[in-house]
């Protein structure tokens, strides 16, 4: 049986998770390095998720499934991340973007050229350097904007 834990979030209050839940980050994030352990949480409608710290609860991060922003997004991992992870395939791992929340919400961006990358079966999860996209994608650029889920 699983341990039921409580943590208080940047946007949901308290909630309730279990261990198995938290997506493992062993390298933490660029520039948060010391936080390793996240939940993604969705939020309701528009597709947007929360990536919540579950060391520091004022920290989490919007994220987004890029293919549906950009349906031909094709992140390709060089083969030492692939063996990090266990993988053979890109395609056997989730990927998410993060998005800079901006009022206006059109005014926000996302950040292709740095995904997060989970294996979703193990729950280890890495962030990664796409070197052919940029990291400031507006969202108005895909096509999103004013109906996205302001957080």
């Amino acid at each position: 049986m699983m341990e039921i834990r409580k943590l208080q979030t940047k946007y949901f209050g308290e909630i309730e998770y279990e261990a198995g839940d938290v997506i493992h980050f062993p390298e933490g994030l660029f520039g948060f390095e010391q936080e390793q352990g996240f939940l993604l949480l969705p939020f309701d409608g528009g597709g947007m998720l929360c990536l919540q710290s579950v060391k520091t609860p004022a920290l989490a991060f919007v994220a987004l499934d890029p293919f549906t922003l950009k349906p031909d997004y094709a992140p390709e991992l060089e083969p030492s991340d692939l063996k990090a992870f266990g993988v053979k395939e890109t395609g056997d791992l989730g990927f998410y973007v993060l998005c800079a929340v901006k009022n206006p919400v059109s005014a926000s961006t996302v950040n292709l050229k740095c995904p997060l990358v989970i294996h979703p079966e193990t729950r280890e999860a890495r962030q990664v350097i796409m070197e052919r996209y940029e990291m400031r994608h507006p969202l108005a650029e895909f096509g999103r904007g004013e109906e996205a889920a302001p957080c």
